[in-house]
């Protein structure tokens, strides 16, 4: 699995697949990121725009499904998308 860069772009809404998604592998700092805001009760107009890039002033819709999708896609990592990342990510074929 490649080191995922700091500051990927997201798109506007996040994978629901059940399987880890080479997205979910791109954005494991965007996620961690969405987590630690949530667990501090930042807003999420100021989590759009610092972490996914996204005015919600000029793009309130937008910015916050991209905020719901990604936040909920983060916590699913955390609670399932984890251990398949452990077997390997998406280069393991036997997820």
């Amino acid at each position: 699995m490649k080191k995922p860069p700091p500051d990927t772009a997201v798109a506007d809404v996040a994978p629901t697949d059940s399987k880890l998604t080479e997205y979910d592998e791109q954005h494991l700092v965007t996620y961690w990121r969405m987590l630690d805001a949530d667990k501090e009760g930042a807003d999420w107009r100021e989590v759009a725009q610092l972490v996914l890039h996204i005015d919600p002033e000029r793009e309130h819709d937008r910015a916050r499904r991209a905020f719901d999708t990604h936040l909920a896609r983060a916590k699913w990592m955390s609670e399932q998308g984890y251990r398949q990342l452990l077997r390997g990510g998406t280069a393991n074929p036997n997820l």
